[in-house]
């Protein structure tokens, strides 16, 4: 499956890079790098990148779940290209989640950024948009909640966080991912927006 073969490149990547910080600096995102140095490969080899074995921990963790179940979703309604488009989806989520942060800080010399969080997080949405009502938890909450539920959260909070700033999380690219996964599987197959208002619509007249 597409989604292992990710996972297992980028824990190679990143189990290699921590050891290795020369594969560190010039591979993460660093939009005064690129502006500077059109050194655009960054936008993606940034996003086989963790800064710790916790970072690179649930970044697979949520990939390994949500990303068999898109890919799944993918073969099924893209028959022949399907694996080969969520590949392609993977690769331009990585690129999306950082182009966002490169137009926001490409003259700021002291931000970079890795991590796979804005591909992963494009993952989970299209999950979302698939299927609204997928239970995701956490930790810390015993009982999961409806996806479209989290994804507001999620999007609000990434948004909140951004613009405040200073805890050096790329709360922007989580965003942009997010919303491109969301969109990217329309463009292909715009009737799942309507399939996506229908399963609302029974979930919520389910309670009334």
């Amino acid at each position: 499956m597409i989604t292992y073969l990710i996972i297992a490149v980028t824990v190679g990547v990143s189990l290699l890079a921590f050891n290795n910080g020369e594969i560190m600096y010039r591979f993460r995102h660093w939009p005064y790098a690129e502006e500077r140095e059109k050194e655009y490969y960054r936008w993606i080899t940034a996003g086989f990148l963790h800064a710790d074995y916790m970072h690179l921990f649930f970044n697979m963790f949520t990939l390994y779940f949500f990303g068999s179940i898109v890919e799944k979703w993918f073969a099924l309604l893209f028959p022949g290209v399907g694996d080969l488009l969520y590949l392609v989806f993977y690769i331009i989520a990585i690129a999306a989640a950082s182009a966002a942060t490169y137009f926001k800080h490409k003259s700021h010399p002291g931000f970079a950024s890795i991590g796979a969080s804005g591909a992963v997080a494009a993952v989970l949405f299209a999950a979302i948009l698939l299927n609204p009502t997928i239970g995701i938890g956490f930790m810390f909450i015993p009982i999961p909640i409806p996806g479209f539920i989290f994804g507001v959260l999620y999007l609000w909070y990434s948004s909140y966080a951004s613009k405040q700033g200073g805890d050096n999380i790329d709360h922007a690219a989580h965003f942009y991912g997010a919303v491109f996964g969301f969109l990217f599987p329309l463009v292909f197959k715009p009737s799942l927006f309507l399939s996506f208002i229908y399963q609302l619509k029974e979930y919520i007249g389910s309670f009334l």
